[in-house]
């Protein structure tokens, strides 16, 4: 590795960094993955796969080495960034360019399979784009040989690492978990579990021609189970362009789409159907001519010419002898790839043992800033490569991560743990304070048990106390004492219901059923008002729900009784509870058994009363019970918080929020609105198109901090999900608004505002000059120091960390874009006195975007990372036309105005001064910057930076 250049980071999984780098003494770049040795299955597996392979469609394996911490990488760098990406920033694209990469993915994946390899977890982030934009194959972490275990060959190669292989069985076990790869894209078969096969890489390559077209994948869905459902039960529907003046697919599309992602295997098109298309319109005639029957998809007689390390060049020199040789090569295939010792591929390390990291020549730069990691699937989320398309020079400075995995990280930190928080629906003091619960034990007539007591009970001896319980319950006198005695009974079971154990043994009980009997059967409110505590104080302790407990029943019962008596205020609230209570413990069962259970299907009758409850004119306690189980519900991902996704909600919680005067309650109703929002991102969208966007601007700006809070995190939910994307980037007020949220003392919220502020610059790079004028550079300045290593972190400053680094990696990217923009501009006036209107144009779109990169030179948080050497190139480059400016040789006053002219001029300058006050950046490229400004004098002291002075020459 000695022979290798590192220049900045360009991609980031979770334990793998992927560097731009050099060989010395070349121009050949390529990508340099280092990745924790905890992966080394995965890399092996990698390696061993594709260390003889050259194709034009696969990422090109390099070499790979080992240091002391470290396995390293080497393969061919992809500039043009992942086909994800491309699909993300143009939403869906057109027939003929699904065909033309179409032709590509089909070239590659054919290439494989006729090598024996099946590619196994297909996906858009796993295809690259080189050059002018072809498609390449990469990461084959959880590729495998046909017919092969991938998890006993990862427990072999780990038994290898650990030195011995007593533990191969538990291995084997552990590795499960690090094969599987992305469900979206996994065919019927996977998903019930049966082997991998040629048949299952189709399909996925059906969902990948379908989402280029139409911009999502056949398949999806927030939820695991319901993904699977779609996956196993439903037909994709017709893929439609997003872009309305796409023409719509043409019938030859849809009919390979129908042979790619039929159910059924056996059904599912072959490989031979694939090729011999009309869709592709003669494409893949020299692909098809080489494919084998289809009772034989592994053929020993197309055996792919690199299917071994000793008798590939054979099969090269030699394609007649390849079909005679067919057994022999299939043979050295197995030799080739199924390793059954893993040592015999080892990474190369350097002479003598010392493998420390020092034998990288890593550049002089400090290292970035590291931002907290995603946890991604194994091989998932490392791209070598930035797509940047605005200029040849974004192409060389591509940032710390690509688009689509910068966006995924966002993601992740919409909601935070105290977005979610969960508090109780009954007994809540912040709704209605309740008198502490007692009872008396004189009068219990059966064993007052403590809870610790009723812990250890025996079998018999619990029996005997629950059926003296329920007789006493059920019993039918009902003179004053009996009442008195069983009201003091329901108190007590109140006060040993508040232990989890305790409570899910009653729940679990012929108890709660009779219970439920005497919530309709009581003799009068008191005694059922108690029955209803005791349901609800069950329901919120219980750790665990049975399909067999009536809690549907219930929850219908407290429906109807509140339907009945909806004119009294005092028994909604006393019914609210309980209701609200069941509805989370069932929701939270739902979601813990990522299943929808029939058994557990709510009355669409419960959300109808509840969203009564939150009507205007409803007592305000009602109000705040209907609007904390919204709140409660919604935190899951279940059905019964889907049945409040209805489009009224969200207006509704917002006029509560608006018109409440209690904060509790305003507090409440946000939170719940930002809860349903995560689970339909319409529910906000209602809102702004109802009271109008600058009303709620101006809610964002007066509330209070914990509002302000969940109103940043509607805002990022709706921007990561592109809804009024286009308003919201443009609205500089809105910006402005959230710059001033930097300045609060919550870390939460200057958490989320810088989160929002990168949506906007991520879709809108005008936005940065504005952000920069509103000292957004100082305030990223200030909580980088509150946020540096070494420091005692709470877990809010962790999330500030977070979302910085972020924008720090956004922003770092920012200015060789501006530069190349810059150039473009400049070069195409070089020269002319007259500048045609078009370029005018250009330049006031581009120069007045110098500004920025003034801001961020002079910040000591962005200025290591800013100032390249490519930086200083294209710097040097401006400063030859400013030249030339100066000497007249070209004219930009006309166009721009003589003001706007001597300002890009001056703020250049300025930012060129900045660079050059710290000699030991320049240290490494003082050569570069003499040579790029073509003689201008430019060392560490020519700090008089008036206009003329040293750029002509002194």
């Amino acid at each position: 590795m000695e022979n290798f250049v590192l220049y900045e980071e360009i991609g980031r999984g979770s334990r793998t960094v992927v560097y731009k780098g050099r060989r010395k003494g070349t121009i050949n770049f390529v990508a340099i993955l280092c990745t924790e040795k905890c992966k080394r299955p995965e890399i092996t597996n990698w390696v061993r796969l594709t260390h003889e392979i050259k194709h034009k469609n696969i990422v090109t394996f390099h070499e790979w080495y080992e240091t002391s911490n470290h396995l390293w990488l080497v393969v061919e760098l992809c500039t043009g960034g992942s086909l994800e990406t491309v699909i993300a920033q143009d939403e869906n694209l057109p027939e003929d360019v699904v065909r033309e990469f179409g032709v590509d993915l089909v070239t590659g994946l054919h290439h494989l399979h006729r090598l024996g390899i099946l590619f196994c977890d297909l996906s858009p982030g796993k295809i690259l784009l080189e050059g002018p934009g072809t498609l390449k194959f990469s990461n084959f972490c959880l590729a495998k040989v046909a017919g092969e275990s991938l998890e006993e060959f990862f427990a072999l190669v780990a038994a290898e690492e650990g030195g011995g292989d007593s533990g191969e069985n538990a291995l084997k076990k552990s590795m499960k978990t690090r094969v599987r790869g992305s469900l979206i894209y996994a065919a019927p078969e996977i998903v019930k579990g049966t082997e991998f096969s040629v048949t299952s890489d189709l399909w996925s390559l059906g969902c990948l021609l379908y989402e280029m077209f139409s911009g999502k994948p056949p398949f999806f869905s927030e939820t695991v189970s319901e993904l699977v459902e779609k996956i196993l039960y439903e037909d994709p529907l017709p893929p439609i362009p997003k872009d309305s003046s796409f023409p719509k697919a043409s019938s030859d599309f849809l009919n390979l789409l129908d042979g790619l992602l039929q159910k059924d295997p056996q059904k599912r098109f072959s490989w031979e159907g694939v090729l011999q298309h009309p869709f592709w319109k003669d494409a893949l005639r020299g692909e098809d001519s080489g494919w084998a029957s289809e009772d034989s998809p592994f053929s020993s007689r197309n055996v792919m010419e690199c299917s071994g390390p000793h008798d590939s060049r054979e099969l090269l020199q030699s394609p007649k002898n390849g079909q005679a040789k067919g057994q022999k090569a299939a043979h050295r295939l197995s030799q080739s790839f199924r390793l059954e010792n893993p040592t015999e591929l080892r990474p190369k390390s350097i002479m003598g043992g010392q493998l420390n990291e020092s034998i990288f020549l890593l550049s002089s730069r400090p290292t970035p800033r590291t931002s907290a990691m995603v946890e991604l699937n194994p091989g998932e989320g490392e791209d070598p490569s930035s797509p940047q398309k605005t200029s040849p020079l974004s192409k060389m400075t591509s940032g710390h991560l690509s688009q689509g995995a910068l966006e995924s990280q966002m993601r992740e930190l919409i909601y935070t743990d105290s977005d979610l928080v969960i508090t109780p629906i009954i007994d809540n003091p912040k709704i209605m304070k309740q008198p502490a619960i007692k009872f008396d034990p004189k009068i219990l007539h059966l064993p007052a048990y403590s809870v610790e007591k009723l812990l250890v009970l025996k079998d018999q001896d619990w029996n005997d106390f629950l059926q003296q319980v329920c007789s006493q319950i059920d019993s039918s006198e009902k003179s004053t004492g009996a009442l008195r005695a069983k009201l003091n009974l329901l108190c007590y079971l109140c006060v040993v219901a508040t232990h989890k154990e305790v409570a899910t043994r009653l729940l679990h009980s012929p108890l709660f059923q009779l219970l439920i009997q005497h919530l309709r059967i009581a003799p009068n409110w008191d005694i059922r008002s108690k029955v209803a505590r005791v349901v609800g104080m069950l329901a919120l302790h219980t750790t665990e729900l049975q399909e067999n407990v009536p809690v549907i029943e219930a929850i219908t019962l407290l429906t109807e009784l509140i339907r009945e008596n909806f004119r009294s205020g005092k028994l909604k609230q006393c019914l609210l509870p309980t209701l609200g209570q069941l509805l989370y413990l069932v929701a939270t069962q739902e979601e813990k058994n990522q299943h929808s259970r029939d058994c557990w299907a709510v009355p669409l009758a419960a959300y109808t009363v509840l969203m009564r409850c939150l009507r205007e004119g409803e007592e305000r306690v009602v109000n705040h019970m209907a609007a904390k189980i919204i709140e409660n519900v919604c935190t899951t991902f279940s059905a019964q918080a889907q049945g409040f996704t209805t489009g009224e909600i969200g207006p509704v919680l917002w006029h509560l929020f608006r018109h409440s005067t209690v904060d509790a309650l305003r507090i409440t109703a946000i939170s719940a609105l930002c809860r349903i929002t995560r689970q339909s991102p319409t529910a906000f969208q209602n809102v702004i198109e109802k009271v109008g966007l600058n009303a709620v601007i101006s809610s964002l700006a007066s509330a209070i901090c914990k509002v302000q809070q969940y109103m940043l995190t509607l805002f990022t939910a709706m921007l990561s999900c592109g809804i009024h994307l286009q308003r919201l980037i443009q609205e500089k007020d809105f910006v402005s608004t959230v710059i001033r949220l930097l300045d609060s003392p919550s870390t939460p919220i200057r958490a989320k505002a810088f989160l929002v502020l990168l949506y906007i610059l991520i879709h809108n790079r005008d936005m940065l000059l504005l952000s920069c004028q509103a000292r957004l550079v100082m305030y990223i300045e200030r909580d980088s120091r509150k946020t540096s290593p070494g420091k005692e972190q709470q877990s809010g400053n962790e999330y500030l960390a977070r979302c910085l680094d972020l924008l720090i990696q956004h922003m770092v990217q920012e200015p060789p874009r501006i530069l190349g923009d810059i150039l473009n501009a400049l070069a195409n006036v070089s020269g002319r006195k007259h500048p045609s209107t078009v370029q005018g144009k250009q330049l006031k779109m581009c120069l007045p975007m110098m500004p920025v990169v003034l801001h961020l030179v002079m910040s000591q948080v962005f200025r290591p990372q800013v100032v390249t050497e490519e930086f200083l190139f294209s710097y040097g480059t401006i400063l030859s036309h400013i030249k030339s400016i100066d000497l007249g040789e070209t004219n930009i006053d006309g166009a721009i105005g003589i003001v706007a002219s001597e300002e890009f001029i001056k703020v250049t300058l300025s930012a060129f001064e900045a660079v050059i006050q710290y000699p030991v950046l320049l240290a490494d490229y003082r050569s570069t910057v003499c040579a790029s400004c073509q003689g201008v004098h430019l060392c560490a002291g020519a700090t008089e930076a008036r206009r003329g002075h040293w750029i002509l020459g002194a």
